[in-house]
């Protein structure tokens, strides 16, 4: 088999295009309006700053991986293929939300904080990634991305951190306690570089699986 191989691919033309781009849009909105209602929820009982409320990495990875699904299906209704920068933007995306859900379910369900309306939460930590991982892996309309620039998926992640330092050093404020600089720049550098790992692992994963084919549209 080779790295380009096929795996057991299903054609799919015509009509049933458009009902993987509806489906990606309904998805969107859904997760636009858990968005939405958490940003209302937590302002009747707190006055909000927008760039803590957008701050966390949670919250910027459903809206990235929301536009760029968006994005994608809006190709397929204007009938043009997704350029090369959304195919590897989508990719990031992917990347980022699918360790949102393993990191949400895997060390923090259950704790206090976070999103506190429960329907919300579970569509952005638990419905999200599981469908973005799914539309990654089953849908093909997408080519196959090369190994060597695996090193995009840490640009997002390595901006965000040096934002939250800064925001840590200067203001005070952090969205997770394991970053703050308080703590020592040592204990934040350690915590940093497992973070880039588990995102080069993760996204060495779905680039990998950019090379199957279920279902090809």
């Amino acid at each position: 088999m080779t790295a380009t191989s096929q795996i057991g691919p299903t054609t799919s033309t015509g009509p049933r295009i458009y009902l993987f781009a509806v489906l990606r849009v309904a998805i969107v909105a859904l997760v636009v309006v858990a968005i939405v209602a958490t940003f209302f929820d937590t302002a009747t009982r707190a006055t909000i700053n927008p760039f803590n409320f957008f701050g966390f990495f949670t919250m910027q990875s459903n809206i990235i991986t929301a536009v760029v699904l968006f994005l994608a299906a809006l190709a397929t209704f204007t009938g043009r293929r997704q350029t090369r920068l959304l195919l590897f933007t989508r990719a990031c995306a992917t990347t980022y939300i699918v360790i949102v859900g393993i990191v949400y379910n895997l060390l923090l369900a259950g704790l206090e904080g976070g999103v506190s309306l429960a329907w919300a939460n579970w569509v952005l930590h638990v419905a999200f990634p599981i469908y973005a991982a799914m539309d990654w892996i089953l849908f093909g309309d997408r080519t196959t991305l090369p190994w060597k620039r695996l090193w995009v998926v840490l640009i997002y992640p390595v901006v965000w951190i040096i934002v939250v330092i800064i925001r840590g050093a200067t203001d005070g404020w952090v969205p997770y306690p394991f970053l703050d600089p308080a703590t020592g720049y040592g204990s934040v550098a350690i915590y940093s570089i497992g973070i880039f790992i588990v995102t080069i692992i993760v996204g060495a994963i779905v680039f990998a699986l950019s090379r199957v084919r279920i279902i090809k549209t």
